[in-house]
């Protein structure tokens, strides 16, 4: 039962970290229809700036988890005026070319300014240690990780479903044929929306840098998964990025303790989720289904 327990908040550990990045990629999907590849490199560079803060400037966790999503977030806004709104009204593939190869500049730059060795990033002293769960001692900062998350994504639930600027954006990203319609100028939330999904980005690889290697690779494999996550909650659907985010640390976690005999299949059920979900219904669990043409 303890082991269970264990693996279980491991799982709801991962899952905060794929809820933050799938619902960063959901509202940029939602609103640009833009598949943005880059979302691993800002999370790299997200875990590296606080790394590099730290090391070079002596600026401590607590103000890098502020500053690096805010200058990250802008950063994003610029890159979007400057390139990707250029190429919205072309073949989506255009801008899924672009932000591939902007994650390949990204990774290149740090490795070689840094290398491509993995950088140790201390946990703040404050969240040192353990916390007594009754059955079992858990790491303070996988605690503070998860409250964080979670509290991230009440905020933006909130955020969106009831503010009148978020419920614009909300409507513009899971229905936004529809939010034209209404006369609703999407575009001039496009940028801001865009810098949102990027700032989530860095700020999970913030969170990510105590507890992970900080290295220019850190979000080539993850953002696989985090696709993977995206299509099974439903392609801009924003409950359904984060609640899949959670699901699959969870299946991963268990895949991991539960299936180590079988290592191709612990290593693959997170892509078995997604073609059965697929199979049963192509546009996510969350999704909305469109309309034949």
């Amino acid at each position: 039962m303890t082991g269970f327990l264990q693996n279980t908040f491991n799982g709801l550990v991962s899952g905060a970290f794929y809820a933050l990045l799938a619902l960063g990629l959901a509202v940029i999907f939602g609103m640009l229809r833009v598949v943005n590849f880059a979302h691993g490199a800002f999370y790299m560079l997200g875990a590296f700036g606080a790394y590099v803060l730290l090391a070079e400037a002596g600026v401590p966790f607590w103000a890098a988890l502020v500053i690096m999503p805010v200058g990250l977030g802008l950063l994003g806004m610029a890159l979007e005026r400057a390139f990707i709104h250029r190429l919205t009204r072309l073949d989506p593939l255009y801008n899924f070319l672009l932000t591939f190869g902007l994650t390949l500049i990204l990774q290149d730059l740090v490795k070689l300014r840094y290398g491509v060795q993995s950088s140790p990033y201390a946990t703040p002293a404050e969240l040192s240690g353990s916390v007594d769960l009754g059955l079992f001692d858990f790491p303070t900062y996988r605690v503070f990780i998860l409250v964080f998350a979670v509290a991230v994504c009440v905020a933006a639930w909130w955020l969106l479903g009831h503010t009148r600027v978020g419920m614009v954006v909300r409507a513009a990203t899971e229905r936004p044929e529809l939010t034209r319609a209404f006369g609703i100028d999407v575009g001039r939330w496009i940028t801001p929306v865009f810098g949102f999904g990027i700032a989530l980005a860095a700020l999970a690889g913030v969170l990510a840098a105590p507890m992970r290697a900080v290295n220019p690779l850190m979000g080539a494999d993850l953002i696989i998964v985090v696709f993977a996550v995206v299509v099974i909650g439903g392609l801009g659907s924003i409950f359904g990025s984060v609640a899949a985010g959670f699901g699959i640390g969870l299946i991963q976690a268990w895949g991991e303790a539960y299936l180590s005999d079988w290592p191709i299949l612990s290593q693959t059920i997170v892509f078995i989720v997604m073609a059965v979900v697929l199979l049963w219904r192509p546009a996510g669990l969350f999704g909305r289904e469109e309309a034949p043409a």
